[in-house]
C-alpha cells in the first residue's frame, strides 16, 4: 500500500478531506518553530553539574571512560588501552583534529585512516556533542566521521571534550543545525554505551548491533 493511500484512509477514518492552504501553513509554522519538549529537571543544572551527571550516566550504560587533561595526552592514552587489550591496529576518522596529534605513542600499532571493515577491532573518531541527560553522544556523518566506524569495530573510541556536553537532547539538536547551517548531515546517531541486546532468552548479549565497547576519552579542556 503506498503512502498516499495510507494516508487517504486515515483523512477518511477522521471524515477529514484534503487539509487546506491555512492548515498545512499551521502544520509547516509548527514544524519550522521546534518548541521544545519537555526537559527532564535533572538536566537543568551548571555546567560542571552537567558533566559530572554525564560521567555518572555514561558509566551507568557500561561505558568506560579515560578522563584527559589534555587533548595531547589522547594518544598515549589509547596506546596504554590498546596495548592492555592486545590490540595492534586502530581505524581513525581523517578528523584535522586528530591528524593533528602527535601518534608517535603508538609505537608499533597501525594506525590506519579509512572507512572500518567487518573484522576492525577498534576504532577513533570525535564526537560532536555529549548529552548530559542521558550519558549519550552525538555523533554525525560526513567525509572526515564515515558511520562506519561507528558500528563496525568490536571496540569503539571516541573522544569528547567537557565543552561539548549539553543538557539534553533538544540543546544538542540545537547545536548540530546551527553547526550546519541547517543543512543536516546524513547520518547522526545518537550512542549511550556499547551495543546490547537481551532478545534471546533475556540474556543480555554485549555486542549484538555495534562495538562490545564504547570508550569515552573525556578532554577537561
Amino acid at each position: 500500500m503506498s503512502k498516499a493511500e495510507i494516508l487517504g484512509n486515515i483523512r477518511r477514518g477522521l471524515k477529514r478531506g484534503e487539509a487546506s492552504m491555512s492548515q498545512r501553513a499551521a502544520v509547516m509554522a509548527r514544524i519550522d518553530a521546534r518548541a521544545d519538549n519537555l526537559i527532564p529537571r535533572r538536566a537543568r543544572l551548571p555546567h560542571t553539574e552537567q558533566v559530572a551527571l554525564f560521567k555518572t550516566m555514561a558509566r551507568d550504560a557500561a561505558a568506560e571512560l579515560i578522563e584527559l587533561d589534555s587533548i595531547d595526552q589522547a594518544p598515549a592514552a589509547i596506546s596504554d588501552w590498546l596495548t592492555q587489550h592486545q590490540i595492534q591496529e586502530l581505524v581513525c576518522a581523517s578528523d584535522p583534529a586528530l591528524q593533528a596529534l602527535d601518534w608517535a605513542p603508538l609505537g608499533s600499532v597501525a594506525r590506519t585512516e579509512r572507512v572500518a571493515r567487518a573484522g576492525d577491532l577498534a576504532s577513533l573518531t570525535g564526537s560532536f556533542a555529549g548529552i548530559a541527560e542521558t550519558g549519550t553522544l552525538m555523533l554525525h556523518s560526513g567525509a572526515q566521521s564515515p558511520t562506519t566506524l561507528n558500528f563496525l569495530p568490536d571496540n569503539h573510541l571516541v573522544i569528547l571534550h567537557e565543552s561539548r556536553i549539553l543538557g539534553v537532547y533538544e540543546e544538542a539538536w540545537k547545536a548540530l543545525r546551527a553547526a550546519t547551517a541547517g543543512a543536516m548531515p546524513r547520518t547522526v546517531n545518537l550512542i549511550t554505551g556499547p551495543s546490547r541486546s537481551a532478545d534471546i532468552e533475556q540474556k543480555l548479549q554485549m555486542g549484538a548491533h555495534g562495538p562490545r565497547t564504547l570508550v569515552i576519552l573525556l578532554v577537561s579542556e
